[in-house]
């Protein structure tokens, strides 16, 4: 949490509007976060492109295949 809560604040807000999606409140985003490129969390999407940080769980995981 801190590795995300760290580059949340270091992001411009006049430049990204960041959203943070917790798949377990929204289980409907996980399709939304692979369609993405998103293959681990916690990730983020920065103009399309999915960047992995601090290895928590794979999709598979969040979605409850593994």
């Amino acid at each position: 949490m801190e590795a995300e809560q760290a580059l949340t604040r270091a992001l411009d807000p006049l430049r990204y509007d960041v959203e943070i999606v917790d798949f377990n409140s929204a289980p409907d985003r996980v399709a939304e976060a692979e369609a993405a490129g998103v293959k681990s969390v916690p990730a983020y999407v920065i103009d399309g492109l999915p960047f992995h940080i601090n290895f928590g769980a794979s999709m598979a995981a969040v979605k409850g295949d593994a």
